[in-house]
C-alpha cells in the first residue's frame, strides 16, 4: 500500500493574494511534506493511494492543510455556503471524482460530491498555534476581485504573533502592511529585508557607541520596523530559508545587549557618564541571559509551549517585559528628556525586574509539576469568536473573518 498522498489542484485561480495564485500558494504550503507528490493527471493515482484534491478558489488555513493530512478516511471539506474546498479520497475514485468536478464548474462544484461524506471546520482537530503564540478561528475563505483587499489584509493580521510586545502588536501593524505590499510589488524576498535590518542594526550600535543617541534610535526603530516587516513578507507569501530563519533569529538574540553596551560607552562622552559601567551591565546580561534560560527551562523542561501563553497574567506580561523594543522604549525616553543615562539605567533595572518575574512564573510551574499538576495554556480553554467579552482574548486572538457577500462561490 503507498504512504505517499497524491496532490490534486483543481480550479479556476486567476486572483492573486499577496502575489501568489492559489495553486502557486498551495504548492508553497506544501512543500515541507516530504510524502507529498502533486499531479496533474487524476489517472496517475494509484488505486490503494491516498489522494487529495484541493480548491485552487480558496485560501487556506496551513492547519486546515496539516488536519485534512492527518485524516485516514474519505471525506469532503465544504465551506458554509456548500462550496467543496478538499476531498480527501483514493486513487480508485479519483479519475471520476475528476469527471464530476469538471462537469459541475459552472456550479462551482456545489453538485460534484455525491458519495464522500461532508464534514466542516468544526470536524477537524486543530489547536492553538503555539509557534505564533496565538489562537485563532481555522479558516477556508473563498478568494475573489471583491474579497482580495479583504483576504489580503486577513492573511497579514495573521502573520502576526498574537503575544507579543506592545510596539510589534500596536504601532507597526499598519505601517508594516504597506510596507509589504512595497516589498511584494517590487518582488523583494524576506532575506533582503533581513539583509537591510541587519545593517541598521550595526549602525545603530556604531551610532550609540560615539554618543549619536538619536541618531541611533532613529536606526535603532527603523531597525524594528524591518524586522517586523521581513516576517510578515516571508508568512503571506510562504517564502522562508534556513538562512533567513539563522539570521533574523540570531540577529533578534545577539544585537539587544550589544546595543546597550554601546550606549553606556556612548555616554563617556556625555555630561551624564555613568560610573560602575562594568557592574551594570554585568546585571544587564544576568538579566537578559536569565529571562532566556527562564524562558527555555518553562518549554522545554515543564511544558510543551510557551511561557508567555501559560497564563493571561503571562501574556500581559509579554507586552512590557524586557525585550527589544520595551527596552528601546525606555532608551528613547532618556534621551528625550535630556538623561541618556537614566534611560539605560531603567533598561538594566527593568531587564532585573523581569527576569525575577519570570524566575517566579517558572518556580510556580515546577511546584505544579511536582504535585502531578499539568500545565496548560490559556489559550486552550478559549473560543476566539465565542469569548470576545473577555480581555484577553479580545486582546490576543481575532475574531473569525466575515466576509461580505456576494462572492463568486456562493
Amino acid at each position: 500500500m503507498s504512504t505517499s498522498t497524491y496532490i490534486y489542484i483543481f480550479g479556476e485561480d486567476t486572483v492573486t493574494i499577496w502575489g501568489l495564485t492559489g495553486r502557486e500558494r498551495l504548492a508553497r504550503m506544501l512543500k515541507p511534506y516530504p510524502q507529498l507528490i502533486f499531479i496533474d493527471d487524476a489517472e496517475k493515482i494509484p488505486g490503494s493511494a491516498q489522494a487529495l484534491f484541493l480548491n485552487a478558489n480558496f485560501l487556506f488555513d496551513a492547519r486546515v492543510l496539516k488536519a485534512l493530512l492527518d485524516l485516514d478516511r474519505k471525506a469532503a471539506l465544504y465551506n458554509d455556503e456548500g462550496c467543496p474546498a478538499a476531498i480527501l479520497t483514493d486513487g480508485n475514485y479519483a479519475p471520476q471524482l475528476l469527471r464530476n468536478l469538471n462537469n459541475n464548474k459552472d456550479h462551482n462544484y456545489k453538485f460534484a460530491l455525491l458519495t464522500i461524506p461532508r464534514i466542516g471546520l468544526k470536524d477537524l482537530k486543530i489547536d492553538f498555534q503555539q509557534n505564533l503564540k496565538k489562537k485563532d478561528p481555522p479558516y477556508i475563505l473563498p478568494v475573489s476581485l471583491e474579497n482580495k483587499p479583504l483576504l489580503e489584509k486577513e492573511l497579514f493580521s495573521g502573520s502576526y504573533k498574537g503575544v507579543t510586545d506592545l510596539i510589534t502588536k500596536w504601532v507597526w501593524p499598519l505601517p508594516a502592511f504597506w510596507a509589504t505590499h512595497y516589498c511584494v510589488r517590487r518582488g523583494w524576498q524576506p532575506n533582503h529585508v533581513t539583509y537591510a535590518s541587519i545593517v541598521f542594526a550595526v549602525l545603530a550600535g556604531v551610532a550609540f557607541w560615539y554618543g549619536f543617541f538619536g541618531t541611533g534610535l532613529i536606526m535603532g526603530w527603523f531597525m524594528t520596523f524591518l524586522d517586523t516587516v521581513d516576517g510578515k513578507l516571508a508568512r503571506v507569501t510562504v517564502t522562508s530559508s534556513r538562512l533567513g530563519d539563522v539570521l533574523d533569529h540570531g540577529l533578534d538574540i545577539v544585537h539587544p545587549p550589544l546595543w546597550y553596551i554601546a550606549w553606556g560607552v556612548g555616554l563617556a562622552g556625555t555630561a551624564t557618564p555613568l560610573t560602575g559601567l562594568g557592574v551594570l551591565m554585568t546585571l544587564m546580561f544576568l538579566g537578559y541571559v536569565g529571562g532566556r534560560l527562564c524562558e527555555g527551562a518553562f518549554q522545554f523542561g515543564l511544558a510543551s509551549f510557551d511561557l508567555f501563553i501559560w497564563t493571561k497574567l503571562d501574556s500581559f506580561n509579554r507586552l512590557i517585559t524586557a525585550r527589544r523594543n520595551p527596552n528601546l522604549l525606555l532608551l528613547s525616553y532618556g534621551w528625550l528628556t535630556d538623561q541618556p543615562d537614566f534611560g539605560l539605567l531603567m533598561v538594566v533595572i527593568w531587564h532585573l525586574i523581569s527576569t525575577v518575574f519570570l524566575l517566579w512564573r517558572v518556580v510556580s510551574a515546577w511546584k505544579i509539576k511536582l504535585q502531578g499538576g499539568v500545565l496548560r495554556s490559556w489559550l486552550q480553554d478559549i473560543d476566539p469568536a465565542r469569548d470576545r467579552d473577555i480581555l484577553a482574548v479580545r486582546i490576543f486572538t481575532r475574531p473569525p473573518i466575515e466576509l461580505k457577500k456576494p462572492f463568486p462561490l456562493s
